[in-house]
């Protein structure tokens, strides 16, 4: 059982959700949600994810429960898989855990329970590779929650030892800083990878990563940078084995054009790349 030293409750997140592929064995995100829940003495909600419904992308698995997702919640949402579940969370002094079954795609479900929990914790291999940016890119986008995206076939303990941020000025990378927040205040070494122009429209006001940071107690090694978005990726993902790293932190990027969604070089090379759990926010 994956077990994290607890850390002073100064700042952390008080609800986490984890959207759990399987209960037996229990898959990697059940056991990551757990994990944090422990360290952070927060509420833990697992949420089970039908094979069938990780296939629906935005627009077919909309925020009304399917026909297929009422078929498919009694198969799971039983008072056993729920006590099963408590019974694990309690295992690692986790007193507070509920159990929920998925009715819809990931990013109605996402987008519905991340209005009330502060991370949701991932497996990115719960989609293939050929939906990896359509299903679950569009999810992240679209839920607005922090994001803890564990990469494919991850059955590692959590470390959050070694942390290297990604910044580029942008409003998602802002709230990204924001969220990990607890997770760099327990690290011993922060690095922070600075890719930001500074030529800011004068309408708002500036923000600099670093000065940000040190006002929360956190003192990283700054790295500053001048890439474009397809090198920013692979940037990040170097410093990232340069130290080690036990997490990277930084914003989604992606906008609409019709049906399509377009993501950033970097946004789209780290989901489809990294190693290491990364934490995202749009």
């Amino acid at each position: 059982m994956t077990s994290i030293e607890p850390t002073p409750r100064t700042t952390r997140p008080g609800d986490i959700l984890a959207l759990v592929t399987s209960t037996d064995p229990w898959s990697p995100a059940a056991i990551a949600g757990i994990a944090i829940a422990a360290r952070w003495d927060a509420h833990l909600t697992g949420c089970f994810m039908d094979p069938a419904l990780r296939k629906l992308t935005g627009s077919e698995g909309g925020s009304e429960p399917s026909v297929l997702g009422l078929l498919l919640a009694s198969q799971v949402e039983s008072a056993d898989e729920h006590a099963a579940f408590a019974t694990l969370a309690r295992q690692s002094d986790v007193r507070n855990a509920d159990w929920l079954v998925a009715r819809a795609g990931i990013a109605a479900t996402l987008r519905w329970l991340g209005a009330r929990h502060d991370l949701a914790v991932i497996e990115r291999d719960m989609v293939p590779a050929s939906g990896l940016l359509d299903i679950l890119g569009e999810a992240i986008l679209a839920c607005r929650v922090p994001c803890l995206i564990l990469p494919p076939q991850w059955h590692r303990d959590l470390r959050f030892e070694r942390i290297v941020i990604g910044c580029n000025g942008s409003l998602e990378a802002i709230r990204a800083i924001h969220a990990a927040l607890p997770f760099l205040k327990a690290a011993r070494q922060v690095t922070l990878v600075d890719g930001d122009t500074r030529d800011e429209d004068a309408a708002r006001p500036r923000f600099d990563p670093f000065v940000h940071l040190l006002r929360h107690g956190v003192t990283p090694r700054p790295k500053y940078v001048r890439a474009s978005s397809a090198m920013a990726g692979e940037i990040l993902l170097k410093e990232v084995g340069n130290i080690d790293a036990d997490l990277l932190v930084m914003g989604a990027y992606g906008r609409s054009r019709l049906r399509e969604r377009v993501f950033g070089g970097a946004t789209r090379r780290v989901l489809e790349e990294a190693t290491i759990p990364v934490l995202m926010q749009h």
